[in-house]
């Protein structure tokens, strides 16, 4: 029982890893799709929880960045 929830966790999160990189072609919602197929993907492998941290900082840093822009353009 075990390895069908480990198998299927691992289907899933590939699935939707997947949906995330054809998005960022496409138009829609990648930044949903990418770090939830990490994030299901990291339960079982190593290699997954390191670029779902990667991403996290990816992520952050963007939004301090954006936030600085935001702000300089309320400003002027």
């Amino acid at each position: 029982m075990q390895t069908l929830k480990t198998k299927a966790v691992s289907i899933i999160g590939l699935f939707s890893l997947l949906i995330g990189l054809i998005f960022i072609i496409l138009p829609g919602p990648a930044i949903l799709f990418i770090p939830i197929g990490l994030a299901m993907l990291s339960f079982e492998y190593p290699t997954a929880k390191r670029w779902l941290r990667k991403y996290q900082r990816y992520s952050s840093k963007a939004a301090t960045k954006m936030d600085g822009m935001v702000r300089k353009l309320k400003r002027a």
